[in-house]
């Protein structure tokens, strides 16, 4: 079972109004979620030729990449151009990697063109610092932009003060108002050096899909969607040019204000 609901919120007539859909369980939102990833780039690449996605770790976020594997639809993956979030700036091999767990989740059972596929630097990689990761990173997410014009979907778990990406409340890197991509030092959820894109890179997508389940998170879900400041809860800033779609079990869901029409 599912509701949908329409959230009109204070962030003004620059964004689309709020979508929540509520699923019973992590696993029929995780199938929701994996449905509208494939529907979304699909209709990218039959519009335009092809697509592009920046995908998410956490639990939520690799099991929507499982479920994509087991039903991968109409997608193209030859024309499908993969960027991540964020990355825990650690060495290539460490499970930590949101890159890692993509990949065998996903990524490594799809013919993908490597050439397509953009995983921010490891700590062991060309780059001595995240500095210079989020420096290199920046010029391939530029390039993104300026070839295609925006990312077709944008993939968000989120925590539950409310964090995307490695976007933390209070943080230097969430008030971030120009670049692209910054380092982030003293992250408050180890491993506490990474890699992250800003609130202004969310915001050059097409369509943003939060994908977020359990009930230590249903505080900052009816923040977000309330209109808090992102600055206090990162998750209200991410919203998309032509969609905004938080996918969101029951136990998410529990502190929502739900206006079911009736007296």
């Amino acid at each position: 079972m599912s509701d949908h609901i329409d959230v009109h919120d204070d962030l003004g007539e620059e964004f689309p109004a709020d979508t929540i859909e509520i699923h019973d369980d992590k696993e029929l939102l995780a199938d929701a979620a994996a449905e509208r990833f494939v529907a979304v780039l699909a209709a990218a690449q039959a519009e335009r030729g092809t697509a592009s996605v920046s995908l998410t770790g956490g639990s939520d976020g690799i099991r929507l990449l499982e479920k994509v594997r087991q039903a991968p639809g109409d997608i193209d993956w030859s024309q499908l151009y993969v960027y991540w979030g964020d990355e825990r700036f650690v060495p290539a091999g460490d499970a930590e990697r949101n890159e890692l767990q993509a990949r065998q989740a996903l990524l490594d059972f799809v013919p993908l063109d490597p050439a397509h596929v953009f995983p921010i630097a490891a700590s062991d990689g060309p780059y001595g610092s995240p500095e210079e990761a989020a420096a290199a990173y920046a010029q391939a997410i530029h390039t993104e932009l300026d070839e295609r014009g925006e990312f077709d979907l944008t993939v968000l778990g989120m925590g539950p003060e409310g964090h995307i990406d490695s976007l933390f409340p209070h943080s230097p890197a969430v008030r971030e108002q120009t670049d692209y991509v910054v380092a982030v030092h003293d992250c408050p959820k180890p491993p506490p050096t990474r890699v992250t894109l800003t609130l202004p890179a969310v915001h050059r997508s097409r369509h943003v899909m939060l994908v977020v389940s359990g009930e230590g998170k249903a505080a900052a879900v009816a923040a977000a969607v309330s209109g808090a400041s992102p600055d206090d809860v990162p998750s209200a800033g991410a919203v998309g040019i032509d969609s905004t779609t938080w996918v969101i079990d029951e136990a998410a869901a529990a502190d929502l204000l739900l206006d079911d029409g009736t007296d």
